[in-house]
């Protein structure tokens, strides 16, 4: 039996579908089977991110409504043998989208896969409860700027009346300079704020969008300093007692070459 884990944020805009593709390629490289499910309802962001978007025909809400079978839309990675999408519907009226029906859906992945990630949507609407009723852990995914820590802390809020038992932290686009100027909150304070385990942090890097805007994220490449933080998340994630990689300044080619 696998794990579903949901991956939200308080808000979008925090690179929360980034974590949950580029964790769950590197979950696959360690060769667990891994289904990304995008629930992030008339959005659509994981199968252009990873470059299916020509290969969608069936989605979530055709496998709900039994249009057709599960295997028939889940989609393989192009790259990657063990990782695998279930793509989100273009459009749905969130009044007829049923939990229940997707706890079906996710109880059934989790027979045949090790880890189902839920790209959640962002905030406390209908979709995200839905994604957290079917979740057996949550991974929160926040920037370190007072927003995005406010809004993070109320969605803690709203885990823990839902009586969610693990919710674990990523810091997404940690910049070292932007904490040493004080811009960003520190991670110690932006920890003793929220009172939840951190599972890692992700360096700010441009090659991430640049990598999503081609439809091959940043983690299929793996001498890269944002690899290794997902390479540390994904081992903690598993209990090991991977140590958090520091941060490495980029050379002046690697900057301009990306």
């Amino acid at each position: 039996m696998g794990r579903a884990i949901a991956i939200t944020s308080g808000k979008g805009g925090v690179g929360k579908s980034s974590v949950c593709i580029n964790l769950g390629i590197v979950l696959a490289q360690m060769g667990y089977q891994v289904c990304l499910i995008d629930v992030d309802l008339g959005l659509k962001n994981l199968d252009v991110m990873l470059g299916l978007e020509n290969r969608v025909i069936y989605d979530l809400r055709d496998v709900m409504e039994g249009v057709c079978p599960l295997n028939k839309a889940i989609l393989k990675d192009k790259r990657e043998n063990n990782l695998y999408l279930l793509p989100a519907c273009k459009s749905v009226n969130i009044h007829y989208f049923k939990g229940s029906d997707l706890q079906l859906v996710v109880n059934e992945l989790k027979q045949s896969f090790d880890f189902v990630l839920l790209d959640t949507p962002a905030g406390i609407e209908s979709g995200f409860l839905y994604s957290i009723a079917c979740a057996d852990d949550v991974i929160l995914v926040s920037n370190l700027d007072i927003t995005s820590m406010q809004d993070a802390d109320r969605v803690i809020g709203i885990l823990m009346k839902e009586q969610m038992q693990s919710i674990r932290l990523i810091i997404n686009r940690l910049n070292p300079h932007f904490i040493d100027k004080g811009i960003s909150i520190r991670l110690e304070d932006a920890l003793n704020w929220l009172g939840i385990e951190l599972l890692g942090y992700v360096f700010d890097d441009e090659s991430v969008i640049r990598s999503n805007n081609r439809g091959a994220p940043i983690s299929l490449a793996k001498h890269t300093q944002v690899y290794d933080c997902f390479a540390a998340i994904a081992k903690r994630l598993n209990g090991e007692n991977a140590a958090l990689p520091k941060y490495r300044e980029k050379r002046f080619l690697q900057k301009l070459f990306g």
